[in-house]
């Protein structure tokens, strides 16, 4: 089963590059096909993630989740092979193919030995234009689904990020869970995982990088190769950006348990805008830093309302939100959702020097220590091509974060952050909110 992969594109997934220069070649196939590449020849082996835009997005309506199991069925049997025999002959190259779904993206990490690649490829290829879909595997898989459909409906804290994300979104994809419902996953056919698999694999969709053993001339015959055999363009339109509807409500879900688990948002900042990078530093300082952010301080260490509180930037392709959680007992909730709002609010005032210096020496700092070879560049790289990022931010990343002022974090804080504006859904059985 394919892992579950919620809501965003994630902040730290892309800014995980090491500290030195890396130097990126952009390819295009034969056939046209365009691709990112950071050559290492220090051993035979290649890794590629190959991403196709609109992921669990272009379910079709009524069908949501379908892509989800389309994706997790990939694996399961292609051209002539089915499943045992297609993981056998993954296997006894010593290669492999994983596939994964966001709402932006239908996701493939390929990974093989140079000696292999060829024969690997055109397993890979099989994968990705003839997968089977046969019955058997379709309803192991569905069972498997729906195991996972189930979990999430007895989890507080999977509940209370699903409301969240509808009351963020409404009736958007990003506003419901990409595995679907039981319902709508328990009346999937074999045609419409065909008709998923055609709205979203196909050329037209693609984004590639490469890292690895492997020059631009040969990734663009091998990319050919993989890919050269699906159709030119996918048959689903790319969804149009939501809209945030988030209204600074409170929303109690009635759970049966000792704590409340607190979901909260507001509105974000896309990558691209100006006060990007003070927000990432005043996010650190506010809530990003574990146990050196303010949440984490006021919240759990001088009043011990909760083993852990965080906040995050998410920025996904088509929208941005600035939120985070926690959990508390239920006779204290009130008290910790009050104290939250009030650090919210009181960083606008500003930050310290101490502080400012903290955190760009974390962010800049934990550059290098998030490399850890070919298969993380790849997966890094296709993710900037997805959110729309240039090759030189990569290198550039570390002066930006350093450039940041205390009043460039006050101005973004004073522009962003309110505390009257910050949504709250609550799972559990909280005492009374004033």
């Amino acid at each position: 089963m394919i892992r579950r992969a919620f809501a965003a594109i994630s902040l730290t997934l892309l800014l995980a590059l090491p500290a030195q220069a890396i130097d990126i070649q952009q390819v295009t196939s034969p056939r046209g096909i365009d691709a990112w590449l950071v050559e290492d020849h220090s051993i035979p082996f290649v890794a590629i993630e190959i991403a196709f835009r609109g992921g669990a997005s272009v379910d079709a309506p009524g069908k949501r989740g379908a892509i989800h199991l389309m994706t997790a069925l990939l694996e399961e049997g292609a051209g002539d092979r089915d499943a045992v025999a297609f993981a056998e002959a993954m296997e006894a190259l010593a290669a492999s193919a994983a596939f994964d779904v966001s709402d932006d993206a239908v996701m493939v990490g390929f990974r093989t030995l140079t000696e292999n690649r060829d024969a690997a490829a055109d397993l890979l290829a099989d994968a990705l234009a003839r997968p089977r879909f046969d019955a058997d595997a379709v309803e192991r898989v569905r069972a498997q689904a729906l195991s996972v459909i189930r979990s999430q409906d007895s989890d507080p804290g999977s509940i209370a990020a699903i409301e969240m994300a509808r009351r963020m979104w409404g009736d958007h994809p990003y506003g419901s869970s990409l595995t679907g419902t039981a319902e709508s996953v328990s009346a999937l056919t074999r045609e419409d995982l065909l008709d998923a698999h055609a709205s979203v694999i196909a050329r037209d969709r693609v984004i590639v990088s490469a890292a690895g053993d492997i020059d631009a001339q040969s990734l663009g015959l091998l990319l050919d190769r993989i890919l050269g055999a699906l159709p030119a363009q996918a048959t689903a339109p790319l969804p149009r950006p939501p809209e945030l509807q988030l209204t600074g409500a409170t929303t109690v879900i009635d759970w049966d348990s000792p704590q409340t688990v607190v979901r909260f948002a507001q509105a974000g900042l896309p990558i691209d805008d100006p006060d990007y990078f003070a927000a990432v530093v005043l996010n650190h300082i506010l809530g990003g830093g574990g146990f050196s952010s303010r949440l984490m301080d006021e919240i759990r260490e001088k009043r011990g309302l909760t083993y852990g509180v965080g906040s995050s930037l998410s920025n996904q392709v088509l929208a941005d939100s600035w939120g985070g959680g926690m959990a508390t007992a239920n006779d204290r909730t009130p008290e910790a959702v009050a104290l939250l709002r009030q650090i919210w609010g009181e960083i606008r005032d500003g930050v310290t020097e101490q502080e400012l210096a903290d955190a760009k020496t974390y962010l800049t700092g934990e550059y290098p220590l998030r490399f850890d070879g070919n298969r993380r560049i790849a997966g890094i790289l296709a993710g900037m091509q997805l959110m729309g990022m240039t090759p030189d931010y990569i290198n550039t990343r570390n002066d930006r974060v350093r450039a940041v002022t205390a009043q460039d974090v006050q101005r973004v804080a004073q522009r962003m952050l309110d505390p009257e504006a910050l949504e709250f859904v609550l799972v559990g059985r909280p005492a009374a909110m004033d």
